[in-house]
């Protein structure tokens, strides 16, 4: 059968569509985002009317995978790794609520933080909901991972995750792709008491899933997944799990490793393998991209530490990505690093694009805020966050989605005067507008501008929940309309923005005021797209 060229996100979209998938819910974030963007573009996608449309955030993309599964057809909800600390609330109870239709949760991680605040690892996620848990090591595990976890999640009525990384998600390679199946029919759960998670149903629930837990383990005990490679060399075994399994490889010539090697993607550990190595090796190397999962449960399940070494024992550094020299380096081998990076050779660090509306918005607030002095400016998660560093150097926090406006809020009941807080269109729609609930039930001094670019710019260019409707909304939610304020960012506007956003710093209760121009990227593409138009 001939092969596909394909990222890891888009040979999961392309299995979950081959697996009969009838919708997918995700909130774009890097390096999940290709996922939805696959099946969005997907003709196969729109011949089966598959649900695409982005959600507002991660929480409810989860509720609507839920509410899919309940009707019986196979979901798919997807997003990066904070995006699930977003979802968690939803994930955690669908392990107790299992599954109808079949529901795969799909999470990118971003060891290294390419772009993003941090390394979280996700398998810990699903540990503590007690669920099994996929980490496909390359493009056609990824797609038979997926292919296959639709039925897993049927055949044992519980959610899976499968965890990717962003080398893995963000490389191309040739996947065959299996036979394509149809969507499932609808069908409600017959017992009435499973989707409801009163005390009394859910602790049934609760002991049906603890009930499962052994067969979850025999089933990565016999994994196509799961290998143990035997070698001839006992000295050292490894244990390395997903694409720390490339890795590994890398450091021999076709592939040929001389020591024991148990390859990990299907969790819970099978600890009939792990035993097994641990028995036969001297030393055992666990190698692992994110937080050393593996090795704190090695270590526990058979109370040993001496031979096991990796993450914990300082073989391999505890931050950052793996790769070839770093294993090669707990191996005791060789490195094979390169020459090192010229001196004529910067660094480029990221910057607002050339015409960006941004920028003009913060010249303005940099001027407003001048007499006010540096540290009162709280910023979000997106583009505008670029805005931390020079020439701007505007803002001064950026934590999590939406904590722009509630960081303001709890530094404005402390008493610092005057806060402003800083944030886009789409995570407003995110999470930012419980935020601002919260500002306007007290009507906390706290100015808000909110960065509409009509697009979520970091992902890609989404379109934005928010569209032409933000002074609505920031209305219905309680601000006073002679407080909202649209203005256009634009450097000829620049005095009368500034005069705004000054008056409204003394103002003591909740503003809102909202710089609105399209982004730069959406309008060239806008642009293109119709001007090939009138050609055809």
């Amino acid at each position: 059968m001939s092969k596909t060229l394909f990222l890891g996100d888009e040979a999961v979209a392309q299995a979950a569509l081959d697996a009969g998938l009838s919708g997918v819910y995700a909130y774009p974030g890097t390096p999940s985002t290709e996922i939805t963007e696959f099946i969005q573009n997907s003709k196969q996608g729109r011949a089966g009317e598959v649900h695409s449309i982005w959600a507002g955030n991660e929480k409810t993309a989860m509720e609507s995978a839920i509410g899919m599964s309940y009707a019986g057809k196979r979901a798919m909800v997807c997003m990066k790794h904070v995006g699930l600390n977003v979802a968690a609330d939803p994930f955690m109870n669908s392990s107790i609520t299992g599954a109808n239709g079949g529901i795969v949760v799909v999470v990118a991680d971003d060891p290294s933080m390419h772009s993003s605040q941090d390394e979280q690892d996700s398998r810990y996620y699903a540990k503590f909901a007690l669920i099994p848990s996929f980490e496909p090591s390359n493009q056609q595990e990824a797609y038979d991972i997926t292919y296959a976890a639709f039925d897993f999640s049927e055949k044992y009525r519980t959610p899976v995750l499968i965890r990717l990384t962003t080398r893995l998600s963000h490389s191309r390679a040739g996947v065959e792709r299996k036979a394509e199946r149809p969507q499932n029919p609808l069908h409600i759960e017959e017992n009435p008491k499973q989707f409801i998670l009163l005390p009394a149903n859910a602790r049934v629930h609760y002991r049906t899933l603890l009930g499962k837990q052994d067969a979850f383990e025999e089933e990565s005990f016999k994994s196509p997944f799961n290998q143990y490679i035997d070698g001839a060399d006992k000295k050292m075994g490894v244990i390395a799990s997903g694409i720390a399994y490339n890795y590994l490889m890398e450091n021999f010539e076709g592939g040929q490793c001389p020591y024991p090697v148990l390859k990990i993607s299907q969790y819970p550990l099978p600890s009939k393998l792990i035993a097994r190595m641990v028995d036969e090796c001297e030393t055992v190397l666990v190698a692992e991209e994110g937080y050393p999962f593996i090795e704190e449960q090695v270590r526990g399940i058979l109370n040993r530490t001496g031979n096991i070494i990796g993450r914990l024992s300082g073989a391999l550094p505890r931050d950052g990505e793996l790769n070839p020299n770093l294993v090669a380096n707990a191996l005791g081998l060789p490195d094979t690093y390169g020459a090192p990076v010229p001196e004529i050779v910067v660094p480029r660090p990221p910057a607002l694009c050339v015409g960006c509306p941004h920028i003009d918005s913060y010249h303005a607030i940099n001027a407003a805020m001048e007499k006010y002095g540096k540290g009162k400016v709280f910023a979000d998660i997106g583009c505008y966050t670029l805005g931390a560093l020079p020439p701007y150097n505007a803002i001064y926090t950026t934590v999590d989605m939406g904590a722009s406006i509630t960081m303001a809020k709890g530094a404005a009941d402390a008493g610092l005067r005057p806060v402003l807080a800083v944030i886009g269109d789409s995570t407003f729609t995110h999470s930012g507008m419980t935020s601002l609930l919260d500002c306007i039930y007290e009507n906390t001094p706290v100015t808000v501008m909110i960065l509409d670019n009509s697009t979520t710019g970091m992902t890609g260019g989404q379109d934005s929940h928010a569209l032409g409707v933000l002074g609505e909304i920031c209305k219905g939610l309680g601000v006073k309309e002679d407080h909202i304020h649209r203005v256009n960012p634009l450097k000829a506007h620049h005095e009368e923005n500034v005069a705004i956003i000054e008056k409204e710093l003394e103002y003591e209760g909740v503003s809102v005021i909202i710089p609105t121009r399209e982004c730069i990227q959406t309008l060239s593409r806008r642009m293109k797209k119709q001007q090939a138009a009138k050609k055809n």
